[in-house]
């Protein structure tokens, strides 16, 4: 899932400062020895001997500046069992930095293929201020084609060979290297089992941000236990079945070696291969199958464990502050957001959840029976769930950009979370004081990228020791406190100053990867969260399904691990041919796929094996006789020749080497056996002269081709000479005439030819192998069939083309198949669909192809005629679908082409509704046309109405369309374009008149002020010494809002996003004086709703910017 691009190498130097660990470095191709007049002198710090090995070495290198070696090595120290050594580049590599690399010493004498992993850092050492020591980190793992990495630009070279700047003192320079060496983690080689005792789970194209949910899940015992109580059967299926497809997985995590698949659950949730390929918001996954498990564990042994689990409340209330008036509401949560935006860590996000809101002045609260009163407004906890799901809001949409951005701010987050702090402070005063309410951190989900993407991954503690486990896709790895904490609290990095002394700010890196969830377990419920689950809890049915499954697995594994011991023989027969010909297979003779495969060690002698053949046919070995099959230049696959005497005595494997070079082809033969009265007899001899034939017959009135069997002649007899035997084979009179055709090819075209009765075999090229359709000769009647020859009734087999249609609004209700021919063109298909819909004009159908990857229909259909046959309609890059989509338009498509369709709301004058038209013109219409149009449409509140269009896109208004605009042009996908009656007050608007925007917002309570525009924007002439006051009659009486809702109304100033709230005595018109375009659209005035009810984080998909589905489980 995780893509990196390098950068390019224009940018490198730069890309190497901020970001060492994505270097791309180019190392010395041939190390160079140290020149001996120079010495350099090393010390070496060893550290106690732990896991993993670490080792700092300090070198010394004096008479630096006289250095004219163009390599420098340092002397080799050992860590962890493997000899270094420092590579540096005096005067740079090719660049004018200095290059400094780590380098394998010994990478000349060790074995092929080897390789070793470590975590190092490198250093030039300040002898004047340490504190601007230049250190850089990388790591890497080292082989031959690699054995050495590090820095190409580690520091200019006019820094370092400055006497000032402190990194040259004495022409003496310290270099310093810290290296760690941990196991090597090769890709391929890497056992997560063996390693750390887990499994991982298999990504299925985007599904990392799943995987790292479902491992949390599952290493929270409790619930795991939970979903193995659910209730399932036997004749459950998996992909049809949440709780079971979610048994199946976790016991496989629990009892599997290797990673596992998560197809069978994503088919549970009714997810087709596109949402695999989308990413999703793990917080919307997270709630969507907590509620879908929730609502599948009702009225079960298991019913309530969600709630128990992840359940906790909180109290919304809003408390008068001059009168006894309270008024609060509890609500429940499964998981709870949190600002990482302005928060330095989880208890300021808790501070700030709880932060107080006075309301008072413009801003005061209608308490019933009291009126208007200054309140305080807030969210206390009653209780708090064992399992704390907390999400941190690294995604936010910013209204100024209008797009969605991730927050990379340092958060930190604590390994033990206190939440009775400060007396209980969070606390409402309904909370039960009597519960701890401490936790300690369990698993931190983690996101590395960007908005538009990334990679997602789980450090986990499972029993909540002090050992901590990455779980990232397929692979699980130990980790240590650091990484899993500290190393995810995003931020920035900062690098040392280069230039001390000079008070240039440092050089940072804002760190992409973060946490972005946390599971938090309550210190007085672990015991019971971290419960043992073992077999006794998984249902026997499921016990026994799963192990079988397992078998089937080992069984295959050991199968395919023993494969090149054995030789895989498919033998082929007439009864074969007979069954496939005209049925499974046209071309050719057999599929051998289809035919008696036999699994025979290599070194097994021919013969013996002809006795297991015996065996299995039941045909004597001496009656046997086998043929070997050969793959021509033509791409068919004929029996070529006989195996000789001699060849029956080698070993089966001997034989199969002889026959195809490749390791792991198949022995393929046709076993021929003669028969008389039904029983075999010995095969006839055969000579140089004799050639065998197979033999296709084809009965044009049905139409249909069968075999009937195979012939031995000799190359010099001619077909007229056979046509006897073929009577009989095919049941016909002696003297029937027959017409004769070679079965040549039938790829990338059919090629069947007309045989020459009188003409020998010889003369013909007739060989082993051949074949030969054959049927009655061509009279008047047999000509009005629809293929009355062989060669066109193949030709129509080797195009036909079985196509799925499927409604366009309606893709997965039902299909209807019709047969087509590849060749058939764009008008053909078409008629065919019309008369199987019984459609009187074809021309009235459009059709749109399928998306193969995404399987969803193509976002373009297919213009009239735009392809020239049923194969282009099908394809999709390299692959071919056999799915077409329809619908049925009211006009015909040639005229539809030449017109656009506008979605346009048209909002009534006088009625409280909104009704949606699709206007359809010719694509050169204007605006002006369109209102003509929707003028006959719909019902207006006076004969002589003005009507006026606008971009209307997140209840806010972008434009008033100019009447001589051109429709092709607007894009109404993504926009809501609005049409409405212009009011009397606008058509008659005075030089001190000023129409301005009105917008409906709210503002995020307690935890964010952020602004969200909601409902319809609309218009407003405001006059010249217009206060307030007045507006506000004007604007209750044009909603017609009740005096009660209205007095809970604020007004604000809108500039830039950013509320500047108004008293009733304001002159309005004063605030907008701005005339550009830009300007007038970006002020507004703002009526503030006072929600109290709390709002989920605007999440990615309600930004119609962002083309993410939403998460959806169907089942």
């Amino acid at each position: 899932m995780t893509m990196m691009t390098p950068p390019p190498v224009d940018q490198q130097e730069d890309e190497e400062m901020l970001v060492p660990h994505s270097d791309v470095v180019d190392g010395p191709a041939q190390p160079m020895e140290v020149s001996e007049a120079e010495t350099a002198v090393s010390t070496v710090e060893n550290q106690p001997a732990e896991e993993p090995p670490t080792l700092k070495f300090t070198w010394t290198i004096p008479n630096f500046s006289r250095q004219n070696t163009r390599k420098l090595y340092s002397d080799v120290f050992v860590v962890g069992g493997y000899k270094w050594r420092i590579l540096i580049f005096p005067k740079g590599n090719n660049v004018d930095h200095l290059s400094m690399y780590l380098d394998v010493a010994d990478a000349a004498n060790l074995p092929y293929g080897w390789s070793r992993y470590a975590q190092f850092s490198l250093a030039v050492v300040n002898q004047i201020h340490t504190r601007y020591t230049i250190r850089k980190e990388t790591q890497h793992q080292f082989n031959a084609r690699e054995s050495d990495w590090g820095f190409t630009s580690f520091m200019p070279l006019s820094e370092l060979y400055d006497p000032g700047r402190g990194y040259l003192a004495n022409d003496t320079v310290y270099v310093e290297a810290e290296v760690i060496v941990r196991k090597v983690l090769d890709y391929w080689s890497y056992d997560s089992k063996k390693e750390t005792g887990f499994v991982g789970l298999k990504n299925q194209g985007a599904t990392c941000y799943m995987n790292s949910l479902l491992q949390t899940l599952y290493h929270i015992p409790y619930f795991r236990k939970a979903v193995y109580h659910m209730p399932t059967t036997e004749n459950d299926a998996p992909t049809a079945s949440i709780p079971l497809a979610l048994q199946s997985l976790f016991y496989k995590l629990q009892y599997n070696d290797t990673s596992v698949a998560t197809k069978e659950l994503t088919k549970s949730f009714g997810w087709d291969t596109y949402d695999s390929f989308m990413q999703h918001d793990v917080q919307e996954l997270n709630r969507v199958l907590c509620e879908k498990l929730e609502d599948k564990m009702k009225g079960t042994v298991v019913e309530g464990t969600i709630q128990q689990l992840f359940e906790g409340h909180h109290m919304n209330y809003i408390e008068c502050i001059n009168v006894d008036y309270k008024s609060t509401r509890k609500e429940s949560f499964y998981d709870l957001q949190l600002d990482v935006k302005g928060c330095k860590d989880v208890y300021a996000s808790f501070d700030k959840y709880v932060e107080v809101e006075r309301l008072e002045g413009d801003n005061k609260y209608h308490a019933e029976g009291h009126g208007l009163q200054d309140a305080k407004k807030g969210v206390l906890f009653i209780d708090f769930p064992p399992v704390l799901q907390l999400q941190l809001k690294r995604f936010e949409y910013d209204f100024m950009r209008d797009t969605m951005v991730k927050i990379n701010d340092r958060y930190e987050f604590p390994l033990q979370l206190d939440l009775d702090r400060e007396d209980g402070k969070y606390l409402s005063p309904d909370a039960d004081r009597s519960v701890r309410n401490l936790y300690t951190l369990h698993s931190v989900l983690v996101h590395s990228g960007g908005v538009h993407g990334g990679h997602y991954y789980a450090f986990i503690r499972p029993t909540l020791s002090d050992q901590w486990y990455k779980f990232d896709d397929e692979r699980v790895t130990k980790e240590d406190l650091k990484r899993a904490l500290d190393e995810q609290y995003g931020g920035e990095e900062e690098l040392p100053q280069t230039n001390p002394g000079f008070n240039n700010p440092p050089f940072k890196f804002t760190k992409y990867s973060n946490a972005y969830m946390l599971v938090y377990i309550r210190e007085s419920d672990k015991d019971k969260i971290i419960c043992n689950v073992d077999e006794k809890d998984i249902a026997e049915h499921l016990r026994v399904r799963l192990k079988k499954e397992q078998e089937e697995k080992e069984d295959k594994r050991k199968y395919k691990a023993q494969a090149h011991l054995f030789t895989i023989i498919k033998v082929a027969r007439d009864q074969d041919l007979r069954e496939q010909i005209g049925k499974d297979i046209y071309f050719d003779l057999v599929d051998h796929d289809k035919v008696r495969s036999f699994r025979i060690q290599k070194q097994t002698p021919f013969q013996q094996f002809k006795e297991e053949v015996a065996k299995e046919f039941g045909i004597p070995v001496q009656l046997q006789r086998f043929w070997i099959w050969a793959k021509r230049q033509n791409h068919t696959y004929r029996p070529n020749r006989p195996l000789t005497p001699q060849e029956e005595l080698q070993p089966v494997g001997q034989i199969r080497e002889a026959s195809n070079k490749a390791n792991t082809a198949e022995l393929k033969l046709f076993l021929e056996v003669e028969l008389l009265d039904e029983r075999p007899i010995p095969p006839p001899e055969k000579s140089k002269e004799d050639i065998l034939l197979f033999f296709k017959l084809y009965d044009p009135e049905k139409p249909e081709l069968r075999y009937v069997g195979r012939l031995m002649v000799k190359s010099s007899s001619k077909p007229m000479d056979i046509t006897g035997k073929l009577n009989e084979m095919a049941g016909f009179a002696p003297d029937e005439d027959l017409e004769l055709f070679e079965e040549i090819k039938f790829e990338p075209g059919v090629m069947c030819e007309h045989l020459d009765k009188k003409t020998s075999f010889r003369l013909c090229q007739i060989e082993d192998g051949d074949i030969i359709c054959f049927q009655k000769h061509l009279v008047k009647k047999e000509t009005e069939c629809r293929y009355p020859a062989v060669p066109l009734f193949l030709e129509y087999v080797q195009n036909r083309q079985l196509v799925r249609f499927r409604a366009l609004e309606k893709p997965k209700e039902d299909e209807f198949v019709l047969e087509l021919s590849k060749l058939h063109t764009y008008d053909d298909v078409v008629e065919r669909v019309a008369q199987k819909l019984g459609l009187d004009d074809p021309s009235k159908l459009r059709l749109t192809s399928h998306n193969c990857y995404s399987q969803q229909p193509k976002p373009q259909p297919i213009k009239y005629r735009g392809v020239d046959r049923l194969s282009d309609m099908l394809v999709h890059y390299n692959q071919t679908s056999d799915i077409l989509y329809y619908e049925v338009l009211d006009i015909p498509l040639p005229e539809l082409q030449g017109l656009k369709t506008l979605k346009v709301a048209f909002h009534h004058a006088t009625k409280e509704e909104v009704v949606i038209h699709n206007i359809r013109l010719p694509k050169q219409s204007t605006v002006g046309d369109v209102i003509d149009e929707l003028k006959t449409k719909v019902e207006l509140s006076h004969p002589d109405a003005e009507l006026r269009l606008l971009e209307v896109f997140y209840h806010k208004i972008y434009k008033i369309f100019p009447l001589t605009e051109r429709i092709e042009n607007i894009n109404d996908q993504y926009w809501t374009v609005r049409a409405e009656e212009i009011p009397e007050e606008e058509k008659n608007i005075g030089p001190n008149d000023r129409l301005i925007l009105v917008y409906h917002f709210a503002k995020e309570t307690g935890q964010n002020q952020q602004v969200q525009n909601f409902g319809e924007p609309f218009f407003l002439v405001i006059h010249e010494g217009e206060t307030l006051e007045e507006i506000k009659n004007r604007i209750q009486k044009k909603l017609h809002v009740s005096d009660e809702d209205f007095a809970k109304w604020k007004f604000a100033f809108m500039s830039m996003g950013r509320p500047e709230y108004l008293q009733d005595s304001d002159v309005v018109f004063n605030r907008f004086q701005r005339r550009d375009v830009y300007g007038a659209f970006e002020q507004y005035l703002g009526l503030e709703h006072t929600d109290t009810t709390p709002k989920r984080a605007y999440s990615a998909n309600q930004n119609r910017h962002t083309y993410e589905k939403p998460v959806k489980i169907y089942n």
